[in-house]
């Protein structure tokens, strides 16, 4: 079996792990809508999104790779502030147990960030610098998007993760 055929497999069985702690609002049913891919509630120990799925050989992968999703640059300026312990101690459980994180932030651009069109009270330069210290710190990747294609969004960060993922496991079981 090559590697396409391994790849459209575990794409095909890829499940969309959402957290329980996402509210059950309108925006939650459109983003789960837009995911494309089959998903389950949860609890997640960290972060709002994570994906698993089956191997070639049957075996169920959670792939140690989340996404962190906040609705707005405000929700974002009180994880650095009001909220810093709770986001801190999050994003230290991701970075100690390996997850690759990708920071999701939903009505924002760096644009938006520099003319401070955001309603928090957080300086732009304290904003800017906490965010890039906390993205290099805590390794993870910062995604601007707007909210009505943060599920699509989510669905092929996790979707290009899986096809890694199964590329590396192909490859692996087929050198030597």
């Amino acid at each position: 079996m090559g590697t396409d055929k391994e790849i459209k497999r575990a794409v095909d069985s890829m499940v969309i792990l959402v957290d329980t702690r996402e509210q059950d609002t309108e925006q939650l049913a459109q983003r789960l809508a837009m995911l494309c891919h089959q998903y389950r509630r949860e609890a997640l120990d960290a972060a709002d999104y994570m994906v698993e799925y089956q191997t070639a050989e049957g075996t169920t992968v959670r792939l140690p790779v989340a996404i962190e999703r906040k609705m707005s640059l405000d929700e974002l300026a009180t994880c650095f502030t009001s909220e810093r312990d709770r986001f801190q101690a999050e994003m230290e459980r991701l970075l100690k147990a390996g997850i690759k994180t990708y920071l999701l932030v939903e009505k924002a651009t760096w644009k938006k960030i520099y003319h401070k069109d955001y309603r928090s009270m957080v300086p732009v330069n304290s904003f800017m610098g906490s965010l890039l210290w906390w993205s290099v710190h805590y390794d993870f990747h910062i995604i601007f998007c707007e909210q009505a294609y943060s599920g699509w969004l989510i669905g092929k960060i996790l979707q290009y993760e899986v096809c890694e993922d199964a590329r590396r496991r192909f490859n692996d079981s087929h050198q030597g």
